[in-house]
């Protein structure tokens, strides 16, 4: 049998044995607090879940928008009770589907949206009063979000109305992702632009989801994770003050976004760690004075990098663990991978299970019937106080640098990064780190499972309904709106009132990126 080695992935040392001594002068009522109280290490509301579950929310997006529309309805007639969308890289970058940099790409990792003729598609019989709708978006947010509302407002729903998430963050797309258009200090002002915007029109919308998943997916620990996503937390908060709002005004709708992985207790001391960050930051790094502005409210994501397309059936395994990770941990909002992620788009048999998933740890697991059931444990609680100390080292660290963006620009982040995902897969290639089904406990002959089919013809009908659009609109009035958009980012004033403008009168989500391309360039990385 290989051995087992007693480390986190932080490289943080898992002793023989937890007691009252590994706690320095740890009492347990000042240190370990209450539910719903500061500094939230045991949850940010004081019942959890005894009242209320997470929001079970399935990320999805695939093709077309009526495809999608089906995958939505098909999950909510299952239970999902928030809706999460999942865009292609084409419309991820500020593409139209019939540019060239399109090609190939259209559909492939999400759905398609071009203009707000695809977007009534994509919610086409859906109560958008009635639903929380998350859209995993960052670069072309503002559009997404705006497409989104003017849907609604066709649809006769207020904006007060309107309740979701759209990520929106950056930031980690220069660190650990890669889909970013403009250079970070334009696309920081398109950020707090919606941080206002969404202020005065969009009052229960969460502005940001500040992203450690894809962080984590790119090779970082879990201390890595953390850091790094509240160190960019941290500068869009002062970025938003700096633009002249008032942070009570914004950061209750500022939302994070975690990965689970299956160093179970690790996680949930994760989880549990940036929390009591976050309230500490935002108490007494930027004054904030309501207690929602303290509030690190996050959906968790099981993690992408985990499954394995051999004997992709025992991912259910994996995900179920990490999804127990991220209830106990306390999360409010919560994606299960499909099992055969690892090998393409999931299955509407497989996006089943990962839905029952969760529906068997908040209905039968018992795991909901006190908030926090971990608090307390010496185990638990040294893991939490170890990853927020080495958190801490690392925020200490960025600061010295002068913040998020100049150690981005820096590219200190990156190569903190790849260094841990090189640890990583060096322990794995010479067996210190044990993955079933790829270095131990292979099988000889590999399954055949089955696999999301993508539709061939795809492409040319998203541009054959492109170019009707095109022709059938005022093309006089899009060109007017494009320019007043252009005035607007060369000049200055919020950039979301001309852009929706120019939305409403069909404009397309490429034609839009391309105005503000001309004006803020796009970002070239370093090296």
């Amino acid at each position: 049998m290989p051995k087992i080695n007693h480390q986190t992935d932080s490289g943080i040392e898992i002793w023989p044995i937890y007691g009252p001594e590994n706690l320095d002068s740890w009492d347990p009522k000042e240190k370990l607090g209450t539910p719903g109280d500061t500094p939230f290490t045991r949850g940010i509301y004081q019942d959890m879940y005894r009242s209320r579950l997470w929001t079970m929310r399935q990320y999805a997006g695939f093709g077309t928008a009526e495809a999608t529309n089906q995958r939505f309805k098909f999950l909510l007639k299952a239970g999902q009770t928030g809706l999460s969308c999942a865009f292609d890289l084409p419309t991820q970058m500020g593409y139209d589907s019939d540019h060239p940099r399109a090609e190939g790409e259209v559909g492939k990792v999400g759905v398609a949206i071009d203009s707000i003729e695809d977007m009534k598609m994509l919610f086409k019989d859906i109560s958008l009063n009635s639903v929380t709708t998350s859209m995993t978006i960052n670069s072309t947010a503002s559009i997404l979000l705006l497409l989104y509302q003017l849907v609604a407002e066709e649809d006769g729903v207020a904006p007060s109305e309107l309740r979701g998430t759209i990520q929106n963050d950056i930031l980690k797309e220069y660190v650990a992702r890669g889909t970013y258009i403009y250079p970070p200090r334009p696309s920081m002002r398109l950020i707090t632009d919606t941080f206002s915007y969404c202020h005065e029109n969009l009052p229960n919308w969460n502005t940001i989801s500040i992203s450690g998943y894809h962080i984590r997916e790119a090779g970082s620990t879990a201390v890595q994770e953390i850091a790094f996503t509240i160190a960019n937390g941290i500068a869009y908060v002062q970025a938003a003050i700096d633009a002249g709002l008032d942070v009570d005004d914004f950061a209750p709708r500022l939302s994070f976004f975690w990965n689970a992985h299956n160093n179970l207790f690790e996680e949930v001391a994760k989880f549990r760690a940036s929390r009591r960050i976050w309230a500490k930051v935002m108490s007494e790094r930027f004054g904030a004075k309501d207690k929602r502005s303290l509030l690190l409210r996050f959906h968790t994501q099981t993690g992408g990098s985990t499954l394995t397309a051999q004997q992709p059936e025992i991912n259910i395994v994996r995900v179920a663990i990490q999804a127990l990770a991220a209830v106990m941990g306390g999360t409010q909002s919560l994606h299960t991978n499909g099992f055969d992620e690892a090998l393409g788009l999931p299955t509407t048999k497989a996006a089943k299970i990962a839905l029952r998933t969760q529906q068997i740890i908040g209905y039968e697991s018992g795991v909901v019937d006190t908030p926090d059931p971990l608090g307390g444990s010496y185990f638990v609680e040294t893991l939490t106080d170890q990853i927020e100390s080495m958190a801490w080292d690392y925020l200490e660290k960025i600061d010295a640098l002068g913040g998020a963006v100049n150690a981005i620009e820096s590219g200190f982040m990156q190569d903190e990064i790849e260094q841990s995902a090189y640890v990583y897969a060096k322990a794995v290639d010479s067996g210190s780190k044990i993955i079933v089904g790829v270095n131990e406990f292979t099988d000889e002959v590999p399954e055949s499972p089955e696999v999301f089919p993508i539709d061939p013809v795809l492409q040319a009908h998203q541009v054959a309904s492109l170019r009707t659009l095109r022709e059938t609109r005022d093309g006089g009035a899009v060109s007017d709106a494009l320019a007043d958009l252009e005035k607007s980012a060369r000049k200055g004033g919020n950039l979301l009132y001309p852009m929706k403008e120019a939305l409403r009168r069909r404009a397309t989500l490429g034609e839009v990126s391309d105005t503000l391309r001309r004006v803020f360039g796009a970002y070239q990385p370093r090296g």
